[in-house]
């Protein structure tokens, strides 16, 4: 497919896909598929959209080159990287201050969340309508995946996916997650002062 047409193909079905599962506004950086490149531009781009919105957490792709399914794809990585980083600027009022010449000022978003396929801290149940409304979702992207050869069924993958997460859980579908939380001090932190705790104590 031209890039161009699936561009727009891809907004109309995202926007489509958004509103099965009860969001109703969608922006777009329009940054081209396929070539997204690591940098300030992009940074400051989410960086913004997080002063904007001034989420309690952030969702973001998976930025490992390897991950459940395999190799991960570049825009994919170059995405999730840049958002956390972006994370973090849009908290420091010295990192793009001329976000603060449009009224944006900085806010710190608590969590940082991403796929926990491996290594989850967190999960949720998603049986019942919850699955239904995903599955609905992803068939919105139906001329895109269409594109694409040998892709999964909608409702095979998400059912899938779901019921072998939901194992960890003892439920019938579930989402797990990996999420760290901005404002909880470091577990490092903790076993150092209990280390020196204990050196103070076997040197009285």
């Amino acid at each position: 497919m031209d890039p161009r047409a699936t561009a727009e193909l891809r907004i109309r079905e995202q926007i489509k896909g958004s509103h099965e599962v009860g969001v109703t506004q969608v922006d777009f950086l329009e940054y081209p598929d396929g070539v997204l490149e690591y940098s300030i531009a992009v940074r400051r781009d989410i960086a913004r959209a997080i002063r904007s919105f001034r989420p309690d957490a952030l969702v973001v792709t998976v930025w490992d080159v390897e991950f459940a399914i395999g190799l991960n794809q570049a825009d994919h990585r170059v995405a999730g990287l840049a958002a956390v980083d972006a994370m973090r600027d849009a908290a420091n009022r010295w990192v793009f201050p001329e976000l603060l010449d449009g009224g944006l000022e900085p806010h710190s978003t608590r969590w940082l969340i991403t796929s926990g396929f491996e290594n989850a801290t967190h999960g949720v149940d998603i049986s019942g309508e919850p699955l239904q409304r995903g599955i609905a979702s992803l068939e919105a992207h139906a001329q895109y995946l269409a594109a694409i050869p040998g892709h999964p069924a909608p409702r095979d993958m998400i059912s899938g996916f779901t019921a072998l997460q939901g194992k960890a859980m003892g439920v019938a579908n579930a989402v797990l997650f990996r999420a760290w939380d901005s404002q909880a001090r470091p577990a490092l932190l903790e076993e150092l002062e209990a280390v020196q705790e204990q050196q103070a104590s076997a040197a009285d």
